[in-house]
């Protein structure tokens, strides 16, 4: 089973302290090693994903963001990234959600969900939320998503969204831009044996939610597929 290793960690952490181009270019040897350890880690996961989900992105490597920051627009001209970050796209048109992982000392976490859904598809989330949203409070209040994620985030609306009631009980919910869940990790469980078994749990634990919004997305209001 591929790890995160304690040297990988080691690695960020002079990174952060050191992030310039000179350093980096002295240490490249060592990035190269701890890039392939995140790498092995992200191909593992990956395995055990396949495993009960079809995954679209077909290694870890494609996973994989790349180290080097954008620093055009950014006031930060910090060059690189101290941590490991990579996302998983499901396959096909009818599975929607993205998987997102960040591995960083002191700071790990998982995500996943619709960071930037389009007009189309805000449109008809929000209409199946105003039709019924019993289904989606019955994943958002059950036992494992509120342990897991705590609760649904994202970006929202101070109002509620034009063409839809302003009185309606799911206004909270209607409200939203976004619809994303994450947890975090201590440093002691992401240098665990069993890390990639956690990631991959978490991440089937998101699986109702998703399954949710693929149907919600995908088809019209009479259930019928749109493609």
């Amino acid at each position: 089973m591929a790890t995160i290793s304690k040297s990988n960690f080691d690695f960020l952490n002079k990174l952060k302290k050191n992030n310039n181009r000179d350093w980096f270019n002295a240490n490249k040897d060592e990035y190269l090693k701890q890039y392939q350890n995140a790498i092995d880690f992200a191909d593992a996961l990956l395995l055990e994903m396949n495993k009960h989900d079809n995954i679209e992105t077909p290694t870890g490597k494609k996973s994989l963001f790349r180290i080097y920051r954008d620093v055009r627009f950014s006031k930060d001209k910090s060059p690189y990234k101290t941590h490991w970050a990579g996302g998983f796209k499901r396959a096909t048109k009818e599975l929607r959600g993205g998987y997102y992982f960040h591995i960083e000392p002191g700071n790990t976490m998982l995500g996943g969900g619709f960071w930037a859904p389009n007009k189309d598809d805000l449109q008809r989330i929000r209409e199946d939320i105003a039709a019924d949203d019993s289904e989606l409070r019955k994943i958002l209040t059950s036992k494992s998503f509120k342990e897991t994620f705590g609760s649904l985030e994202g970006e929202k609306l101070k109002t509620c969204p034009k063409g839809f009631d302003k009185e309606h009980p799911a206004v909270d919910l209607l409200r939203h831009k976004q619809f994303i869940i994450s947890t975090k990790f201590t440093d002691e469980e992401v240098l665990s044996p069993d890390f990639v078994l956690k990631v991959n749990e978490v991440f089937k634990k998101m699986r109702p939610f998703f399954d949710y919004m693929s149907v919600a997305v995908t088809t019209d209001a009479n259930g019928v597929s749109i493609f």
